[in-house]
């Protein structure tokens, strides 16, 4: 089939929305991404015996853990939902593929 010089077809779908939402969602997943990195660097230097991590919390060993705990799950929060964030900001509405045929570069 042969296309005329004057013919587009993106101009034949709809315009999409923007995806601001989604980017807003990318930048509070990579904050929670970092807040965790934060927490699971203090909780590790506490059980190194780092002792300007914490400062009065470095005596309890117990709170150390739980603060490297909650700095993973963080961390993996977050890195889970920045990947589902750009997958979802980069998907087309108007072509339904699935979510392991895209590019792998997210």
């Amino acid at each position: 089939m042969k296309l005329s010089d004057g013919f587009n077809a993106r101009r034949l779908r709809p315009r999409r929305q923007g995806s601001w939402r989604w980017r807003f969602a990318a930048a509070l997943a990579a904050l929670l991404a970092g807040f965790g990195v934060l927490l699971a660097m203090a909780g590790a230097a506490t059980l190194l015996g780092r002792p300007p991590a914490l400062g009065p919390l470095n005596d309890s060993t117990g709170a150390a853990i739980v603060l490297l705990l909650f700095g993973l799950l963080f961390l993996w929060v977050g890195v889970l939902g920045w990947r589902l964030s750009r997958r979802r900001s980069r998907r087309r509405n108007d072509l339904n593929m699935s979510p392991h045929l895209m590019k792998k570069r997210d």
